[in-house]
Parts: C-alpha cells; sequence; structure tokens
C-alpha cells in the first residue's frame, strides 16, 4: 500500500482507509469496480486506530440494530471473507441500569432486538454478577445482556479488508491528501490530491472526523464535529477466581465501561481496558492523551466495579468521535451533487457497523437497492422538516 504519485481515474475514490473507507473498498472491489482510497496518513490512523473496538446489536432504534446484526454477521465470518484474523472476542455486552426507568427502555430495546432476531434479554443482578465478579449490584435495578456481542481489533479488520481490496484490483495511496473535489456543475469530475487529480464521477467520504471538511469541497454540508474520546490501559486485575473473559461492560448511566484488553485464553495475565465519555471534553480536533481525566473515569470505576478502580493505568489511547447532533450515522447520496455519497458521522459506532455499511455503500453507488433501507440516515434529516432520531443505547 505505497503512495501513487500521478492521478489517474478511477470508477470510485473513498476518501478515507478507516474502517469505514477499508470496508466501502473492499466490497466494491468484490463487486468489480475501479477503486481508489486516498489517505493523508495510514490506514486506520485515525479513530480507527484503537486498541480494540466493540461490536454489538443492543440498539433501540430497529435500523441501528440491523446494521449491528449483519456486521456480527460479518465479523464471525472475516477468516473466510475477506479472509484475516481479527482476534473477534464474543465475550458479550452487559447493560448495567441505575434506574426502573432504565430497566423499562431497555425492556423495550430487547423486545426490538428479538424481533429482529437478536438473542438479547434482561437479567438479574445475581447473574450480571456471576458475568462480572467485579460489580457492586447494589447500585442498579437491573441489566440486560447478550452473548452474541464482543469485540475485535479495528487494525486488523482495516488490514484485512484493504488487503482483499488490493488483491481485487483497488489501490490505496497513503500519505496522499485530498485538497478539493472538481465538480462540473452539479456533477464531481474528480478528486484534487496533493499528488494530482484522481479523475472520477463518484466519490465515497469515508473521512470520519474530517468528513466536514472533505464534504464542504465539493459543496456539501455534512454536520459532523469531533469529539475526544480516552481509554486506560491497566496491568491485570487481582485474582478472583479463574481468570474468566470479562464481557464487555457499560453503566448505562454514566457510560464507564470495562472489558479485558486481550484475548484471556492466549494471555491470562491480560490487563483491562476502562473507559468513559468525559463530559467535560469539548469538541476539537486534539488527539493527544492526558492523563487528567483519570479521577473521572476512577470515580466512576468506583461506584460501578470498585476493585478495579485503583489499578495502576500501564498506557492511555486518545482518538475522535465523528459527533452528528442525533448520534447517528450519516449515510447516503448527496442532494444536489451528482456522485458524491458519504459514509461518516458514526459517532462511536462506526466500526460495529462497518461491514454493513459497506454493504449498502457498494449499492447505492451501483444504483441497486441496499440489503438495509438506510434513508432515514440522509444529512438532510436536520433540515427540521423532519423528526429528530432518538438512539437510547448510545456509549
Amino acid at each position: 500500500m505505497s503512495r501513487v504519485d500521478d492521478g489517474g481515474r478511477a470508477d470510485v475514490v473513498v476518501v478515507g482507509a478507516g474502517v469505514v473507507g477499508a470496508s466501502v473498498a473492499f466490497h466494491l472491489a468484490e463487486a468489480g469496480a475501479d477503486v481508489v482510497v486516498l489517505e493523508r496518513d495510514e490506514p486506520a490512523s485515525g479513530s480507527s486506530g484503537k486498541p480494540v473496538g466493540g461490536v454489538r446489536a443492543q440498539f433501540s432504534d430497529p435500523l441501528n440494530v440491523t446494521l449491528g446484526a449483519r456486521s456480527l454477521q460479518a465479523y464471525a465470518a472475516f477468516g473466510d471473507r475477506p479472509g484475516a484474523d481479527i482476534g473477534l472476542q464474543r465475550v458479550g455486552y452487559l447493560f448495567l441500569l441505575p434506574t426502573e426507568d432504565d430497566v423499562g427502555l431497555f425492556r423495550a430495546s430487547v423486545a426490538v432486538q428479538n424481533a429482529l432476531g437478536v438473542p438479547s434479554r434482561l437479567v438479574g443482578l445475581d447473574e450480571a454478577a456471576a458475568l462480572n465478579p467485579w460489580l457492586d449490584t447494589s447500585r442498579y435495578a437491573g441489566a440486560a445482556w447478550c452473548d452474541q456481542d464482543g469485540w475485535a481489533h479495528p487494525a486488523a479488520v482495516v488490514r484485512g479488508y484493504l488487503d482483499a481490496a488490493s488483491r481485487l484490483g483497488a489501490r490505496v495511496r497513503t500519505r496522499t491528501e485530498v485538497t478539493g473535489v472538481r465538480r462540473d456543475g452539479d456533477r464531481v469530475t474528480g478528486v484534487r490530491t496533493t499528488a494530482g487529480t484522481v479523475a472520477t464521477g463518484t466519490v465515497v467520504c469515508c473521512a470520519g472526523a474530517w468528513s466536514q471538511a472533505v464534504g464542504a469541497m465539493a459543496g456539501v454540508h455534512l454536520p459532523v464535529v469531533p469529539l475526544r474520546r480516552q481509554i486506560a490501559l491497566t496491568g491485570p486485575p487481582p485474582a478472583r477466581g479463574a481468570r474468566a473473559p470479562l464481557p464487555f461492560t457499560i453503566d448505562f448511566g454514566s457510560t464507564y465501561y470495562c472489558h479485558d484488553a486481550a484475548d484471556t485464553a492466549v494471555d491470562p495475565g491480560a490487563g483491562l481496558l476502562l473507559g468513559i465519555a468525559d463530559p467535560a471534553t469539548r469538541p476539537g480536533p486534539d488527539r493527544s492523551y492526558d492523563e487528567a481525566w483519570l479521577p473521572t473515569l476512577r470515580a466512576a470505576a468506583r461506584r460501578c466495579t470498585p476493585g478495579l478502580a485503583d489499578l495502576p493505568v500501564r498506557s492511555g489511547w486518545a482518538g475522535l468521535y465523528e459527533m452528528t447532533p442525533d448520534h447517528d450515522a450519516l449515510l447516503g447520496r448527496a442532494a444536489g451533487v451528482e456522485g458524491f455519497l458519504y459514509a461518516t458521522g458514526f459517532s462511536g459506532h462506526g466500526f460495529l457497523q462497518a461491514p454493513a455499511v459497506g454493504e449498502v455503500l457498494r449499492d447505492l453507488v451501483l444504483g441497486v437497492p441496499p440489503p438495509v433501507d438506510v434513508s432515514a440516515l440522509h444529512a438532510d434529516r436536520f433540515d427540521g422538516a423532519r423528526p429528530v432520531r432518538a438512539e437510547a443505547n448510545i456509549i
């Protein structure tokens, strides 16, 4: 995946080599399209570079449930198609619900999930404590659980998709920054880069937190703003019986979460990954890791998993969520600019939805009905003429 100096031409230019762009490129190349992927840095150098990423279908909105469930199936089969080991760990997702109102909300969500084939269920606090022995269950009214969820390695997914796309003829141009989008009237005709102009009639913006700027180059408004999120990687927890894998555990009230940082069957002494959405963080492009957030993390851990609150932090990571006003993705064809499509604004759910999104964008580019109707995720939904979407299961 080296830099190519001439501009050339392509059927489709995908902007961004994160997990969404990699999935879109693979699915298009598999369908026979001539694809160029443009990445200003290296693949998975943005949000997709995080150590592990959660995969789940436990959402409240049927569309998000469907995208999540379809992607889970693809991740389970990733070793065969496109063909790579992504370290998938189906350890389950355990949502801890602080209030009876939260239990009612998740009861409704579980009904939606079950109707769409997702085997989630509400569980009692005794069962929750058996799943994660570090919990202080006295702080919760109930929990929700699905054993099909879990986590995998985003960087491995990106490599798997891009390697397969390259075998199918796609060209991945790294260290190649997009500087403009050419138009002839309302039609896209090319993409200007630091390595020349690529002639094309179709551009798919998968630029994550930088998508608003890429959209503006084409005259398309994509309401995406960057927001820093941080995680902490700890040493192994104290022994507490057999070192069984921890589920991906989330305090729905605070967004605090914890899970293993590695496969415990391979590395029984592996540490944990801890995280929380820091309410003091303001939107912006800062990706520096700042230990000043640790007191917020430790305070939340002390309420949920008190035995983990004071574990030494060995390292940390900071990356950008690509936030939209309603915390749901932007998927579709731009109105008024022929040949410009977008898959961005996932607000923390891009990794778990990437396989299904690749299928959807492939079909939108090819002009055939996609396997999932994503018309509700069009970027124009914020024009005031439509009801605001309301996904409840946000982390």
